[in-house]
């Protein structure tokens, strides 16, 4: 059991940045949510260290387990996702920069896949990982990371003409 523990808190020292900014861009921002997603997370990686083949690499295990986490919490509470749509700002943690959280704002337009694939960019994920992960090939890849770019400046772009 003592190996576990330890394998776990090197685990969550080195995969919680990861985890939550993947659970923050899922859930638009909402920095309360994505924290108890990042946990929930966490409690499944515990639970399920020992059942770890690797037969994939710990971070695309752990990517997996974030996104399936993420999914399962929107589709559980459907008043959730209704919240979803309304960033509050009284939520936003103070040291959040205005353009950061204007990004996740617009990241959190985006479609589900669109949202997992900016996020693994966002966070300098290898090309060749993010599409194993979503089964693709690199090239597909390549073209809706460009589409999603295209798609972020215009949401961006609206956001700026709404003010």
């Amino acid at each position: 059991m003592g190996q576990i523990k330890d394998t776990f808190e090197e685990i969550y020292q080195e995969y919680y940045p990861m985890v939550f900014q993947i659970c923050f861009g899922y859930f638009k921002g909402e920095e309360e949510i994505a924290k108890d997603a990042s946990q929930e997370v966490f409690i499944i990686i515990w639970k399920n260290l020992k059942k770890f083949k690797g037969e994939s690499s710990i971070k695309t295990w752990i990517y997996r387990i974030t996104v399936n986490t993420c999914l399962g919490q929107i589709k559980a509470d459907s008043r959730r996702k209704e919240a979803l749509n309304h960033v509050h700002r009284d939520h936003r943690d103070a040291n959040l920069d205005d353009s950061v959280s204007k990004l996740y704002k617009a990241i959190g337009q985006l479609n589900k896949t669109d949202r997992l694939i900016i996020m693994m960019v966002l966070e300098k994920e290898k090309q060749k990982t993010i599409a194993e992960i979503l089964g693709i090939e690199e090239t597909n890849l390549r073209v809706k990371i460009h589409r999603i770019k295209i798609k972020l400046g215009k949401i961006l772009e609206m956001m700026r003409d709404e003010r």
